[in-house]
């Protein structure tokens, strides 16, 4: 397009819903804005939540786009919320959606849902100037944020559904929001299958993996040590990367990792915060494994990417929780992946769209720490195949999973909307 057909053009701004920003387990959100950015699109962040952590990656602070923050809690500014409300029942779009609003409190008469209303209210009145689409991350809050304030100003909006927000939302919301929504796009498979069986109209719901910015994990090229758990002194390491929740099974892993003989030679790393990691680290010691163990807390992508390169083995035992709540798949398997490094997983949700056990890695059922335990064995004592997985596993990510993809898939999506790049 010519610089004068792009002055011509009325700049519009893709407002983009988040339930938090920044946050260090979302390195996946904050790569695809960043991504539109350089593809030329204006974007302003509406989060939900103020930031928890104390560190950030590097993309967050090259995302350029401005940052509203709604109430996070509506009885602490009732204020700001009491004009959002006198705001947007002045639009034409509020007795309906205040109508349909009331349907769903009947069905969901929780607190949550009282709030997601109010900071709607507030986004209507402090709507960004040139917003011209609004989009939300997550097919849960976030949505439902969305789709209250698109109702009320009567525009469209579009979703990006990931895994927890698919698994743990009631069929009967998902289908209302898929039935609104312009079009999804979500990650996996199985969550983009699930998905179109709850939309009316199943063309809308896009297949999108988000992929990873490979500029930020080069190929590792250097020869990773042959450990093979023999040398006391040189012991294999084993690393992995994720939030200590129950979804993560990091008790199982701790289960297997007891169970491997007292001869062979192991550390493990864990990376990342969570809410269990209190618990995780009195279980290690109850299984007489934490010498063996350390817990490195919240970290930031560089010194992600560095442990990768340390590391011999990655290790994720994912599951399925009571309430449904699952990964898809995880960002954290894609970029130990691209360093050559060999994973061991489970067959959850969209793990197995990248892996193949025997192939590029080892997937094993979950909450199966037997299992878990003899793959670890394998792993452990032959290096040879752990860099025959992890060269595979590598050459399948840099393929397939370039974010760039991704990004030029929901650029043509916006394009369509009206908002040019």
């Amino acid at each position: 397009m010519s610089a004068d057909r792009r002055a011509a053009l009325v700049q519009k701004r893709l407002v983009v819903v988040v339930k938090g920003y920044p946050r260090l387990s979302e390195t996946f959100i904050a790569q695809e804005l960043r991504g539109l950015e350089l593809a030329g699109l204006d974007l302003v962040i509406v989060s939900l939540r103020h930031p928890t952590d104390k560190k950030r990656h590097a993309v967050h602070d090259e995302i350029a786009a401005d940052l509203l923050y709604l109430p996070e809690y509506l009885h602490k500014e009732p204020l700001r919320v009491l004009r959002g409300l006198w705001a947007a029942c002045r639009r034409p779009g509020f007795g309906a959606t205040l109508r349909g609003w009331l349907s769903d409190l009947r069905r969901d008469p929780s607190r949550n849902r009282l709030r997601r209303f109010g900071q709607a209210a507030v986004l209507v009145a402090e709507w960004p100037k040139g917003g011209a689409w609004l989009h939300a991350h997550f097919i849960h809050t976030p949505a439902s944020v969305a789709d209250y304030a698109a109702r009320i100003m009567q525009m469209g909006w579009t979703v990006s559904a990931h895994a927890k927000d698919i698994w743990t939302s009631p069929d009967w919301e998902l289908s209302a929001k898929l039935n609104r929504v312009k079009w999804a796009v979500t990650c996996t498979e199985m969550g983009h299958k699930h998905l179109q069986s709850l939309a009316d109209d199943p063309a809308r719901v896009h297949l999108s993996y988000h992929g990873l910015n490979l500029d930020r994990f080069p190929p590792f090229t250097q020869s990773r040590p042959a450990r093979d758990g023999s040398d006391p002194a040189d012991p294999v390491q084993i690393v992995s990367v994720g939030r200590a929740v129950p979804k993560k099974g990091y008790d199982t892993l701790l289960y297997a990792l007891a169970l491997l003989p007292p001869d062979l030679h192991w550390r493990f790393s864990h990376l990342g915060g969570g809410g269990e990691r209190e618990n995780l680290q009195a279980l290690a010691a109850t299984l007489g494994i934490a010498g063996r163990i350390h817990w490195q807390g919240s970290v930031d992508q560089a010194e992600v990417l560095a442990a990768y390169r340390s590391s011999d083995l990655f290790a994720l035992a994912c599951r399925i929780t009571a309430d449904g709540d699952r990964d898809g798949l995880p960002n954290v398997l894609v970029e130990a992946a691209s360093q050559g490094l060999a994973c061991i997983s489970t067959t959850i949700s969209g793990i197995p769209e990248l892996f193949r056990s025997g192939e590029n890695g080892w997937l094993v059922p979950p909450d199966d720490a037997v299992a878990l335990a003899a793959a670890l064995k394998t792993a452990i004592t032959a290096p040879g195949l752990r860099q025959q997985y992890g060269s595979a596993a590598a050459a399948k990510v840099r393929a397939t999973l370039d974010y760039h993809h991704s990004v030029n898939q929901l650029v043509s999506l916006f394009a369509a909307e009206g908002l040019y790049p």
